[in-house]
């Protein structure tokens, strides 16, 4: 990827006029992201999604990217940072970095200094040659963030840094147009990509309406995904409409491990919702699109407005109804929806975390800018006689912003909850001396959020509706979790007032199930909009019961059925109820799952199965391997575009040899966003006329999914990488997938993966033979 460096002319408001080059690199977009990610949680409220180094205390590997400049000179550099513990003045700024430029760091260190955003001066620079290359080293481990950096030959101008000022030079900078993109006319916009908004893309597009299903991120499934892992609660497939429930079914683990380093990623079986989301025609997925705007047309949504994360695109999706499954009630608010948000005393967000035994000392560093811990209690500490337990660590109880505002100060509260996680490891490393073999394991840099707006339907939920088993007319959704609202832990607030970090569980126990009227889950003044998911139309109270993740997934079935009735009757959310709620319960009763869900049940919903399901640990081999001869693959240098974790799924794994397809931690994992390469290399030249390579994820039904789609195997003539003549896949669904073709000999052979089902390579091995003919 280059990015081309534009002359803006003009004068942008705020800023100096500029006529000579700028070039704007958006931290997002660098073309290798190394082990910073991507956050783009707060863009609504500081401009733009950035890179975050998430090292858990050890540094990141560099993100990497090379721009192509329109012309050499002295430019000026600055870099979008802030010092994200300046906020509570706190010392040691540890979100410092460098910018590397043409394998040069900057004299500047960023990320030590002030605590909003801001462009920080990174001094004056010479640029010899019009393509450079640039990396951001990480110096701390310690969350630090870049946005964007700005080369700018006029040493006098300073990028704006406000909106719409910004955004204006965004665009500008980057060559963007000032109107969004249209893409597409559809029945159906579901934006938010949890639980809830999946359960109603799918739910839809069954009953054949053509669905935009819009997600911030790059996986479905919401809290109930592996970058955040909470498991699903609450009640599905319940009399007397058995049915509801059965996407919910579809898209649920087999397989669970609540807490500590158990608690693994593959167990959330993230390719699995999106093979289901992908194997309906009728819904076109829109990953990493974050919706910031509405158009409404007299009183109703005409479209959804969503910003590509990765490069800043807007488009547009116009629809006749839509469905806020965001959590937020964003789309709601963007409307003008009639929302309620609890104005203290929330429930709050966590970042769930845990640690791990390594078997050998590691050091943790002392870490002054953190939530100072060392005489206070925590869960899992244990002082005297008491043993601490890593059990307690970093659980749902490790949560914050109960009188926050959830939608302004949410880079705070996400904040305040790496601060108690790193306070809380010092002092048990630092001050207690305990768990000397134990590091940090994994955090959550995605927040798993419980309350923020409601947005406001016919009927508003209470709990004294829920307690009393009220018996709606138009019930529709199960609930099956208690009444759980959290607040501060008394136990831990002691100089933490106002800004608590660990929560207690109240519970509040009532009839179950409990039905959801149907009046919940459609906007009362804005008339084509649903609402599924938390952010329904219910009090705060009420809110403890319906807010977990099965319920939610009910919900959004039901809204997909009720936008089927719209479709065929050209009407309102609001009058499937006034005039057709019998067809709507007609629907309920045949459901539209694949399968019922009532089949595969849990006896009790609350406690799924924890039993691996039977897998099988080999693939039957294809005919020819028992003549192949040797696999060159097992003798060659591999190496990588990039891993997700190299110390966890190292690239040796793609030739070792071991092929287990029941394995899942027995596969190389690449980086996040195609291309992907590997590398296969040899002191002397190698002569390849088959190919072999077993793609994918062993789901927790002992089924593997999600093959590498698109793919060709090159070689190195000398020169330049050349396609080996059929040895290529489009469209792939093949987990072993193996090629015979014209013998090619070279010293260099390389698989370059151009598409895949989740932006990620997941390869148990890789093969490479020439048969003796």
């Amino acid at each position: 990827m280059f990015i081309l460096a534009l002359a803006l002319a003009g004068v942008l408001p705020g800023s100096a006029a500029v006529a000579a080059p700028v070039v704007l690199v958006e931290a997002e977009s660098f073309e290798k992201k190394g082990g910073w990610v991507v956050d783009p949680q707060f863009m609504d409220i500081m401009g733009s999604p950035f890179l975050l180094a998430h090292g858990l205390g050890v540094p990141v590997s560099d993100a990497v990217t090379t721009v192509k400049f329109a012309a050499t000179g002295t430019y000026r550099v600055w870099v979008r940072t802030r010092d994200w513990v300046a906020t509570w003045k706190a010392p040691g700024a540890p979100g410092r970095f460098q910018l590397i430029v043409n394998g040069r760091p900057l004299d500047a260190v960023f990320g030590a200094e002030g605590a909003e955003w801001h462009w920080q001066d990174g001094g004056q620079i010479e640029i010899k040659q019009r393509s450079v290359k640039l990396a951001l080293r990480d110096l701390t481990g310690f969350e630090g963030r870049c946005d964007a950096i700005v080369f700018a030959a006029d040493a006098q101008f300073t990028p704006p840094n406000r909106d719409p000022e910004m955004a204006r030079f965004r665009r500008q900078a980057l060559g963007l147009p000032e109107k969004p993109e249209d893409a597409g006319r559809f029945d159906f916009v579901v934006t938010g990509g949890g639980i809830a908004g999946t359960c109603a893309a799918v739910s839809a597009a069954r009953l054949g309406l053509k669905v935009a299903f819009i997600q911030d991120r790059p996986v479905l499934g919401g809290n109930n995904s592996s970058e955040v892992r909470v498991w699903l609660q609450g009640a599905r497939n319940k009399e007397p409409w058995p049915r509801v429930g059965d996407i919910v079914a579809e898209l649920e683990q087999d397989n669970r491990a609540h807490y500590g380093p158990d608690n693994k990623a593959e167990l959330y079986e993230d390719e699995k919702k999106l093979a289901v989301v992908r194997s309906e025609k009728n819904i076109c997925l829109f990953l990493n699109h974050r919706a910031q705007a509405v158009e409404k047309d007299a009183g109703r949504i005409a479209a959804v407005i969503a910003t590509d994360v990765f490069t800043g695109r807007q488009r547009r999706f116009a629809a006749r109804w839509f469905a806020d499954c965001t959590g937020d009630g964003c789309v709601g608010a963007l409307a003008g929806a009639d929302f309620d948000m609890q104005p203290k005393g929330r429930m709050g967000p966590c970042n769930l975390w845990n640690v791990i035994e390594t078997g050998k000392p590691v050091a943790f560093p002392r870490c002054p800018w953190a939530l100072d811990l060392g005489d206070k209690p925590f869960p899992g500490r244990g002082r005297g006689e008491t043993k601490p337990n890593p059990l307690h660590l970093g659980g749902w109880y490790w949560e914050s912003g109960f009188d926050r505002d959830p939608i302004q100060e949410m880079e705070y509260v996400r904040d305040w909850n790496f601060r108690a996680m790193y306070g809380a490891w010092d002092a048990l490393k630092n001050v207690d001396k305990v768990l000397p073999n134990h590091k940090l394991n994994w955090a959550a840099h995605i927040m798993g959020k419980r309350e923020s707006r409601r947005l406001m339907g016919d009927v508003v939920l209470t709990k004294e509706d829920v307690v009393g088993a009220r018996q709606f007319p138009d019930a529709c959704a199960p609930t099956g979790w208690k009444i759980d609202l959290h607040l501060p832990d008394k136990r831990y607030e002691s100089g933490f007032e106002g800004d608590a970090f660990i929560s207690a569980a109240s519970f509040g126990n009532y009839p179950m199930p409990f039905w959801i009227p149907y009046r919940c889950l459609y906007s009362r003044n804005v008339p084509n909009l649903f609402m599924a998911g938390r952010d329904v139309s219910v009090t705060h109270e009420a809110l403890g019961a319906v807010r977990v993740m099965r319920t939610g997934g009910c919900m959004g079935e039901i809204v997909g059925m009720a936008a089927s009735v719209c479709l065929k009757h050209d009407t309102e959310p609001r009058a499937v109820h006034e005039r057709y709620f019998t067809e709507l319960q007609e629907i309920m009763r045949r459901g539209v799952g694949r399968k019922s869900g009532a089949e595969s049940s849990y006896e009790n919903q609350g406690e799924p199965k924890t039993k691996r399901a039977s897998v099988p640990k080999t693939l039957s081999p294809p005919p020819w391997l028992s003549s192949a001869g040797p696999n060159l693959a097992r003798s060659a240098r591999v190496t990588v575009s990039g891993s997700r974790d190299a110390a966890q799924y190292p690239p040796g794994l793609i030739n070792n040899g071991r092929l287990d397809v029941g394995d899942n931690a027995l596969r190389w994992q690449s980086e996040a966003e195609v291309p992907h390469w590997i590398e296969f290399a040899w002191d002397a030249p190698q002569t390849v006329s088959v190919a072999r390579v077993v793609s994918g994820f062993c789901n927790g039904g002992g089924k593997v999914i999600a093959p590498i789609a698109t793919f060709t195997l090159q070689f190195h003539d000398g020169a330049e990488w050349r396609d080996a003549p059929g040895a290529a896949a489009q469209g792939n669904e093949r987990v072993d997938w193996h090629a015979t073709f014209a013998p090619v000999t070279s010293a260099r052979f390389r698989l370059l993966v151009t598409a895949t089902q989740t932006n990620i390579s997941r390869i148990w091995e890789v093969e490479l033979y020439h048969p003796k003919r």
